[in-house]
């Protein structure tokens, strides 16, 4: 497959490309989706494909085809060299690209147990236990679904400054819901466990104590209350700082967004949180979600300040927008297949943990609410946002009171960073996938924290 790649590059350069990167792609995936105790789905499949990016006159041009047979390739190369030079007579600025390293390199995956000697019946089995737990938990437990899928292959990555780079993919996740009803009150419980390290999650994450987990959260909802509109002190759970710094914050530290309009890119350097504030961007986290050794790019990811005690230091880059800002790429350029063109993407976005005790970032809280785990999240680039809560409680006098449910918390990131007056010493992480034109497997988590005020929202 090099020999086709390095003849890709080749080619390019007789049609005028200056720049040219390719990447083939092989993977096997397998899904399935159970639902009260069947198997609505159940797919396993082979893809395979070629992605080309060529730079001809100051602009790209980027084609891929589902085969590795030449003749097809060829025409696609020729494609995107023609897109590339349509393209350059509609552009005012041309694009330029970061200088990097050359590399080569192979990168192994070494899973304890691979999701390719697992069989898919036995596959189904763990899932229909996570199911049978759920379903025997309670009886006002209505419904459940489970989502799996594993994705295993093999990326190679040749450019045409001389960088080749094989690299072994795994990702191992699944997502369980439940539902439970009583009186009337509807209640929804969620749960998701990813992995970049093998089948073994599942050790690690038992199918009983996950099933456990999720109908528990469900049953324990149905006695819960709204909250109180308005403006209250919260502590908020490793779950739910994740979500917040992804969304009302790392989409804000995307290079290609912040030149969109976003507000970081006139606040580099600035103050925009307390001195607890502390964010990174990490993509060499062993077995986290996130995690991988180099980007669709040939990038080394890396390790990336994002804030430091308040202060803007860094964004996500890739090769063309740290051109721009006269930096260094991070390692932040993915593509969700060989169909697509990498952009930027999150890999393991993370607030830095520090010295408080949860019954000390409890214990100053009159009258506010403890914010366990999320349902959902948004934000825009003028730095407003909106994180739905699936589990909550009261805080009444520094003790953790009755659950609360639809619960939300909501404002503006700059102004929320500035209310974090306490950060944990504990730190977990959360798998995820998030949708940005593409899909990027990412995580994100942090400590317990503690805003001194933030616009809390429910209803019954």
């Amino acid at each position: 497959m090099k020999e086709i790649l390095a003849k890709i590059n080749k080619t390019a350069a007789t049609l005028g490309a200056k720049y040219t990167e390719a990447r083939a792609q092989q993977s096997t995936k397998t899904v399935l989706t159970l639902k009260e105790e069947r198997v609505e789905a159940a797919k396993q499949g082979l893809e395979k494909g070629v992605a080309i990016r060529v730079l001809v006159n100051g602009a790209w041009g980027f084609a891929s085809v589902g085969s590795f047979e030449w003749n097809i390739i060829e025409k696609a190369v020729s494609n995107a060299c023609i897109m590339a030079k349509l393209a350059s007579t509609r552009i005012k600025t041309p694009v330029k690209i970061a200088e990097v390293k050359t590399v080569q390199d192979h990168v192994y995956s070494k899973p304890k147990k691979d999701p390719a000697e697992i069989n898919i019946e036995d596959k189904i089995k763990t899932a229909l236990l996570v199911n049978k737990t759920i379903t025997d938990f309670d009886i006002r437990v209505k419904s459940c679904s489970i989502d799996y899928m594993d994705l295993m292959g093999n990326s190679i990555f040749m450019n045409s400054e001389g960088t080749s780079i094989e690299q072994d993919k795994l990702y191992v996740w699944a997502r369980v819901t439940a539902s439970a009803q009583e009186s009337g009150v509807f209640t929804f419980s969620r749960e998701e466990i990813g992995s970049t390290a093998g089948y073994e999650i599942f050790d690690q994450q038992p199918p009983e104590v996950l099933g456990e987990k999720v109908a528990k959260r469900a049953i324990e909802q149905i006695r819960a209350k709204a909250p109180k509109g308005g403006k209250y002190p919260v502590v908020l759970g490793p779950n739910v700082v994740g979500v917040f710094v992804h969304e009302a914050f790392g989409h804000l530290a995307e290079a290609d967004l912040a030149l969109s309009g976003g507000l970081l890119a006139s606040n580099m350097g600035k103050k925009i949180g307390s001195d607890l504030v502390t964010f990174y961007d990490d993509g060499t986290i062993n077995g986290s979600f996130g995690a991988f050794k180099y980007d669709d790019e040939g990038v080394l990811s890396e390790k990336t300040l994002l804030i430091k005690e308040g202060v803007v230091t860094g964004l996500m880059h890739n090769r063309e927008t740290a051109y721009k800002f006269s930096t260094k790429p991070t390692g932040n350029a993915r593509a969700e297949d060989f169909r697509v063109e990498p952009i930027i993407r999150m890999r393991c976005t993370y607030m830095e943990p520090r010295d408080h005790t949860f019954e000390e970032l409890l214990e100053d809280v009159k009258e506010g609410y403890y914010f366990k785990s999320f349902r959902g999240g948004q934000a825009s680039l003028d730095g407003t946002f909106q994180v739905g809560i699936q589990e909550g409680y009261e805080v009444i006098n520094g003790e953790l009171g009755a659950p609360v449910r639809n619960a939300s918390i909501s404002g503006n990131t700059i102004e929320a960073l500035h209310k974090v007056d306490g950060v944990g010493k504990d730190f977990s992480l959360d798998p995820g996938r998030c949708g940005k034109g593409q899909i990027a497997f990412i995580c994100d988590g942090g400590p317990h924290i503690r805003l001194s005020e933030v616009i809390v929202g429910g209803s019954a």
